[in-house]
């Protein structure tokens, strides 16, 4: 069952989706909570999010303030990942939503992590994709220049060109375009302010504080992360708190793992098994 629900969070209206299976009660399934990414909406997760409820899961499918179906926020775009995270828990709470999983991916990776080190409020496991633990690469200073002229004809191309950029080349041209089109939806500002999040955000401080098990991924053609620096963020929590993270790299996939890989529902329900088996054993 799809349910679409409006939530107010902070004087404005927040869109979420919440998917649950058909052959088991919603309190009995536990709960994935998916996260796009930068400028985009839970429209990326059009495909995963319901063969993930036909896997047993329910899944909610927020879009973040200024986002697909959501209102921006009172006071204007958010530029702050911290502060997504704020709303997030306050969606949690509305929702009645205790220790959940989360799956996100590039400034909802950044998300993930951000959630995962709140201890007050213990999540049940984290995926995070296409996400350092440190500020993302991007030139700060020039994105809030940017964001007094956003409104430039070129843009929409210069998504569509960049998306097709942070693709892996296993991704038949087909779908490569399909996506591309897809992200050329956002609003300029929201991407902007998106980015500044990504490049201001860093958690390697609380790092060693995460309150579940995490698995990091990387897509080797990601031109947006350095696999090689997550990589080296599990290795150093796997030396203070052994076992409690795991890296996976994907071979041929670029920034979009949940939209450039087949069957990524699959994929992602063997890492949540993972997860819960790793919950069971801690």
């Amino acid at each position: 069952m799809i349910e679409a629900r409006y939530l107010e969070i902070d004087g404005a209206l927040g869109f979420v989706e919440i998917i649950t299976p058909d052959n088991q009660p919603a309190t009995e399934a536990p709960t994935v909570l998916c996260l796009h990414t930068a400028g985009q909406s839970g429209v990326q997760w059009r495909h995963v999010a319901s063969e993930l409820a036909g896997r047993g899961y329910r899944v909610i499918v927020p879009d973040l303030p200024g986002h697909g179906r959501s209102e921006p926020a009172v006071d204007g775009p958010v530029t702050s990942i911290v502060a997504f995270g704020d709303w997030l828990g306050k969606v949690l709470d509305a929702l009645a939503v205790e220790r959940p999983f989360v799956v996100g991916c590039s400034i909802g990776g950044k998300l993930t992590l951000e959630l995962a080190t709140r201890s007050s409020r213990p999540l049940a496991g984290a995926i995070a994709m296409a996400a350092e633990a440190g500020p993302g690469r991007v030139n700060v200073g020039g994105l809030r220049r940017e964001l007094e002229d956003v409104a430039g004809p070129s843009r929409a191309d210069r998504t569509y060109l960049g998306t097709l950029a942070s693709v892996g080349h296993s991704v038949p041209e087909a779908k490569a375009h399909l996506i591309a089109t897809m992200h050329k939806r956002e609003d300029p500002e929201i991407s902007s302010s998106d980015l500044i999040g990504w490049g201001t955000h860093d958690v390697r401080d609380r790092i060693a504080e995460i309150t579940c098990p995490l698995r990091l991924v990387a897509g080797a053609q990601d031109p947006w992360i350095e696999a090689g620096r997550v990589e080296q963020t599990v290795s150093s929590l796997d030396a203070a708190r052994p076992g409690l993270a795991s890296f996976t790299l994907l071979e041929g996939i670029g920034h979009y793992p949940m939209e450039e890989i087949d069957d990524f529902a699959s994929v992602a329900d063997e890492w949540l098994t993972e997860l819960r088996a790793a919950v069971v054993l801690s």
